[in-house]
């Protein structure tokens, strides 16, 4: 293979974000040393970035994307999801998830936050969607993954939540107090 196939396999992978490793599986032929070499070359001229450590990135990256890999196993959760879905109306820039560990951090100028859950929550993919390379919550499975991590939530609107999938979802907590506080918001039709 010849050095502009390399940077073309890469381009034309639906993936705008890999570890190290994930681009080794790519090119099991390629020495680890000429693998390094060739990247560090790609972020040199601008072809790649590498916004954390052993993580490299198509210029046009989606920091989505990046959040999922930064933490495996994570899922794009919470403030980001509600916000998106027009249950909570306060705007937060950062990029938010749930994950097997608490973290902040910052990457390309970007805020990047991770709440900590069981991982048997995290592993129960029910109102979890994947799509484009992206583990991404439910406005239901990320307004749950609220109420479980946060006494004090508010939230504005939800009424545009879906109740049967809130159903089927919230045995995977295991939680009678997460239940109860689930059902005295939807039964009010809002959080006090």
């Amino acid at each position: 293979m010849n050095k502009k196939d390399f940077i073309l396999e890469i381009y034309k992978d639906s993936r705008t974000v890999f570890r190290l490793s994930g681009i080794a599986m790519m090119f099991p032929q390629e020495e680890s040393k000429y693998l390094s070499e060739r990247l560090g070359y790609y972020v040199q001229t601008g072809r790649l970035l590498n916004p954390r450590k052993g993580i490299y990135a198509k210029p046009e990256y989606n920091p989505l994307e990046f959040a999922n890999l930064l933490y495996t196993p994570s899922y794009i959760s919470l403030e980001y999801v509600l916000q998106q879905a027009g249950i909570i109306f306060q705007y937060d820039s950062r990029y938010t998830s749930v994950s097997y560990l608490s973290r902040e951090i910052e990457a390309d100028n970007k805020r990047y936050n991770y709440r900590r859950i069981k991982e048997e929550i995290i592993m129960n993919n029910i109102g979890i969607i994947r799509r484009d390379n992206i583990n991404i919550a439910t406005p239901e499975r990320a307004f749950l993954d609220m109420l479980y991590l946060s006494k004090d939530f508010f939230c504005d609107n939800i009424h545009s939540l879906d109740r049967p999938l809130i159903d089927r979802i919230i045995p995977a907590y295991q939680s009678v107090t997460l239940e109860k506080r689930t059902f005295q918001l939807l039964k009010n039709g809002r959080y006090q």
